[in-house]
């Protein structure tokens, strides 16, 4: 066994800081919505990124350093947006909202405890899986091209950095296209550059309220948001991505830390999923042993997002975003194909698996449930439809 270090490599260091870039850049916006609606004050606020980017980064990292795997925590950006709407109606305050946070932590380390969310992703068949996750990733794929409408140019450097990286040095490809990408906005004038004070963020106790109402409209809404629409497809990166994780263990992790760290204003931390399939992708590194590198990474820079949030969000948010979209898009190619060719590999499975794939892909929610979801729904009911017969297990893939 190689040591920690020699595992070191900068695609995998790259691949981790490219992670924080999509996650932290695609959702920053309606966390701070959140922590609004529920009258939070700036240094709640503020508070609010500290717990969240401790809690991501040493959820991440620190099992990642453990069990030297690619172990990627994330905040629930659907979480944040159920409770952007249910803090807007004026009902609720943020000492309810604490007591919320932390009926959701015990939710989740139940959950758990007893296993039974890992026992049900065992049985959903790889091509429902992979489908699963490309449906779930294939919309980066999309945004990533969409953004030449308007930043051509910027999406072609990108590009060719891509190709010509993939084709001469592939294990730094990601590398390059976010150089070119940094170059060529830094030159149009898009990569807009502030000066931020790097001064560290104060965490604030809030006292939490237990009530009813908050038990039923925040965490209950919250616990069933993040386990389908963040947990879900979080499990299938894993499974695609062929890493045997302890998953009941690392839910359970992510509860403790919610359930520690929810009166600085962690609201949710779960699985990540767009963000997991970027470090867990051969863009990270060729060889998926050394992957772990890349998630340990990512939690590094979340705890130095924790610890200089309003500095990091000032800097983060200087890339155009259509560098964001466009290494988002790339990073993710390989990932995309891998999900895509599990999904029809298996011709008995296959209309199940596009079903699922085109149900995530449409972007449906109902109930407040995403696609992914609804996806793996529509692709279960068409398998047991197609398949089923009595006596016969039909999540089971094989003669």
């Amino acid at each position: 066994m190689t040591s920690r270090w020699s595992d070191v490599s900068l695609s995998a260091a790259t691949a981790g800081f490219v992670a924080v870039l999509v996650g932290f850049t695609s959702s920053v916006a309606i966390v701070f919505q959140a922590a609004q609606s529920f009258g939070a004050t700036p240094a709640q606020t503020a508070s609010w990124m500290w717990a969240l980017g401790w809690g991501v980064g040493l959820a991440t990292l620190l099992p990642s350093l453990w069990w030297r795997q690619p172990v990627m925590i994330a905040w629930s950006t659907p979480g944040a947006a159920v409770l952007a709407v249910a803090g807007a109606s004026g009902a609720f305050n943020m000492a309810e909202a604490t007591g919320a946070f932390i009926v959701f932590a015990l939710l989740v380390i139940a959950v758990g405890a007893t296993g039974w969310f890992e026992r049900v992703m065992d049985r959903i068949p790889l091509p429902l899986a992979g489908a699963l996750l490309a449906g779930v990733l294939a919309r980066f794929g999309l945004d990533a091209f969409a953004a030449a409408g308007s930043s051509l140019e910027l999406v072609l450097a990108m590009l060719v950095a891509y190709l010509c990286g993939r084709r001469w040095w592939p294990r730094y490809a990601v590398v390059g296209v976010l150089v070119v990408g940094i170059a060529v906005a830094a030159m149009s004038g898009t990569l807009r550059a502030a000066v931020v004070p790097w001064v560290p963020t104060t965490p604030v106790f809030t006292a939490p309220v237990f009530t009813w109402r908050g038990a039923v409209s925040l965490a209950l809404p919250l616990f069933v948001v993040t386990m389908a629409s963040q947990n879900l497809p979080g499990v299938a990166v894993i499974r695609a991505a062929g890493y045997a994780m302890p998953v009941s263990k690392i839910i359970v992790i992510t509860g403790i830390a919610t359930l520690l760290l929810a009166p600085f204003g962690a609201f949710a931390l779960n699985f990540a999923a767009i963000t997991a399939a970027i470090c867990m992708g051969r863009e990270a590194h060729a060889d998926p042993a050394r992957r772990w590198v890349a998630a340990a990474s990512c939690g590094l820079i979340y705890c130095i997002v924790g610890t200089f949030g309003a500095a990091v969000a000032g800097l983060l948010s200087a890339f155009p975003r259509e560098l964001v979209a466009v290494i988002a898009g790339l990073a993710l190619l390989g990932t995309i194909g891998t999900g895509l060719a599990a999904a029809v590999r298996d011709e008995r499975l296959r209309e199940a698996a596009l079903i699922t794939f085109l149900v995530t892909l449409s972007g449906l929610k109902l109930f407040g449930i995403g696609s992914a979801f609804w996806g793996i729904v529509a692709g279960t009911l068409a398998l047991v439809v197609q398949q089923w017969r009595p006596g016969a297990d039909c999540t089971r893939v094989g003669p």
